[in-house]
């Protein structure tokens, strides 16, 4: 245990009527419910070890900034800004200014380029999958598929005078969108992310489909998009029944024996929302902040990682306590 400065005591003495906001609970249950440990034995290989050098900055510490990021959908300047403006998030990440600094944005971005050129996002995810499998969660026997399309800059007022040459447009109703597409199943009893796939925005939902399924499915969901789709998904779940929504209007007329099916099937289907909810709403991923796929599928399988311990806080939180 550290000595107290007169910077750390200061935020804790001097507030007699403080009262904890949502951010402050919110970064409670996280410090309480993550797995850090097992989280940063995935990235520890690829970490700088100390050397002649400069000592790196703690692995669990720069991961904490990292996760910040996401969370509250900051650049990497903004990141290493806001833990000068907010006490609650010095205290999350360990930081004490009686002492030290926060990592400058030049070591946040190192960070998130190691991750990014070692594919670790995708490991994350997994091992975010296995902790909660771990403590309980099971991937049952329903997976719901769908996909969303997260924007990306049309705009060609920039030094390459072009767009993002890895990101392309699509259609859907009258609107044109631009940008990349994230392709995710889910468990159709627990609501978690289980796989993702990321592709341009004008690869249709149905090619992954065969990526979004883990082999032991007996129903399938999702929207009309993945409509007589049995054959793709017998490839890899052989056992599956497909519960995707059909199509109602044939020839200008509306099958309401259909249209009450599929009604039935959305009540299942509209968990997958859940999951973008967060990952869009709440993580703020409605659009890229990088260029390429890669490095915004890296953040994707990070953001997805988070949501499902996200979605996952009660059960969890209810094993941390005595």
């Amino acid at each position: 245990m550290k000595q107290q400065t007169l910077a750390m005591a200061a935020d804790q003495t001097f507030e007699n009527y403080r009262k904890p906001t949502r951010r402050d609970e919110f970064l409670k249950t996280m410090e309480a419910i993550v797995p850090w440990v097992a989280l940063c034995e995935v990235i520890e290989p690829h970490y700088p070890k100390a050397g002649n050098g400069r000592p790196p900055i703690g692995l669990e510490r720069m991961l904490r900034i990292h996760f910040i990021q996401h969370w509250f959908n900051l650049a990497d300047l903004a990141c290493e800004e806001a833990p000068y403006d907010s006490a609650s998030l010095r205290r999350f990440v360990g930081i004490d200014l009686g002492r030290e600094p926060v990592p400058d944005s030049t070591t946040i971005t190192k960070f998130r380029k190691l991750l990014n050129d070692n594919k670790l996002g995708e490991e994350l995810f997994a091992k975010v999958g296995k902790e909660l499998q771990a403590r309980g969660f099971k991937v049952n026997t329903g997976t719901i598929v769908d996909a969303t399309i997260i924007g990306a800059p049309s705009s060609t007022k920039n030094t390459d005078k072009a767009r993002d040459p890895e990101m392309h447009q699509t259609r859907k109703g009258q609107q044109w969108y631009f940008g990349m597409k994230l392709h995710i199943g889910v468990d159709s009893q627990s609501g978690l992310a289980h796989s993702a796939v990321v592709t341009p925005a004008n690869v249709h939902d149905k090619h992954p489909l065969p990526d979004l399924l883990h082999g032991n499915e007996q129903r399938v969901y999702g929207d009309s998009a993945y409509a007589s789709q049995k054959d793709l998904i017998a490839s890899k779940a052989p056992k599956a029944k497909d519960f995707t929504n059909q199509r109602t209007r044939y020839a200008g007329i509306i099958d309401k024996a259909v249209r009450a099916k599929n009604r039935n099937k959305s009540r299942i289907r509209s968990r997958v929302e859940h999951v973008f909810g967060v990952v869009k709403r709440l993580w703020g991923f409605g659009k890229v902040r990088y260029r390429g796929l890669q490095k915004n599928a890296t953040r994707a399988f990070t953001a997805l990682a988070l949501a499902n311990i996200y979605l996952s806080r009660q059960r969890l939180m209810a094993q941390v306590r005595p």
